[in-house]
């Protein structure tokens, strides 16, 4: 695993340089600590749909994606009947894949039943970060942890959290810091991870 750096003097991972989307997500979202319940959701629908396609796709969807799922509320999103289902499998802007739009609106149940139980989506998925490690020489598709925590998902009804996009998930919210050693934002990662565990206790 390389770190790159496209001509603004900026050591990136080797994944982070382009397209310009690609650059922004990198610098800007991927490892920095999501605490917003609607966002995790977000976060991890949007692995799940990711599943078999390239991250890129998703994200040039993900506007498109905000507004046919509300914005990601699961309240919203939970209450989707079949007319909605429907609909959305008619909808260019997203992926139309019968599976993971009926496992989006299955998650937005199960969201709601683990934020009666836990208090906040926050409160449970932080509880699985991984300790903080030296920067990774290679970026694994899945770990022990993110295989353990998409066990107990499934055993709580989610679905399309396999090890993989449940580890994809992990790094993008900031639960682990995979950025490589020299990556320029790194440090702020590490330092925003620490504060928001610090605060979610």
């Amino acid at each position: 695993m390389e770190l790159v750096n496209d001509g603004d003097g900026l050591p990136r991972c080797w994944w982070g340089a382009e397209p310009d989307i690609y650059r922004l997500y990198h610098d800007e979202e991927w490892g920095r600590p999501v605490t917003s319940d609607r966002r995790l959701f977000e976060k991890i629908c949007l692995e799940g749909f990711q599943a078999g396609l390239s991250w890129l796709t998703i994200l040039r969807k993900r506007p498109a994606f905000r507004e046919a799922f509300a914005d990601f509320d699961p309240i919203s999103v939970a209450g989707f009947d079949e007319a909605t289902v429907r609909a959305l499998l008619s909808d260019p802007g997203i992926v139309r894949h019968e599976g993971k739009i009926r496992s989006c609106v299955n998650n937005a149940a199960r969201a709601l039943e683990l934020i009666e139980e836990q208090g906040s989506l926050a409160g449970y998925f932080w509880s699985w970060a991984e300790p903080e490690s030296s920067a990774p020489r290679e970026i694994l598709p899945f770990t022990s942890q993110s295989t353990s925590m998409s066990r107990e998902l499934k055993r709580r009804g989610w679905s399309f959290v396999g090890p993989t996009t449940i580890h994809a998930f992990m790094q993008a919210v900031g639960l682990v810091n995979d950025h490589l050693g020299g990556c320029h934002v790194r440090k702020e990662c590490q330092r925003l991870r620490q504060s928001t565990l610090e605060a979610l206790g």
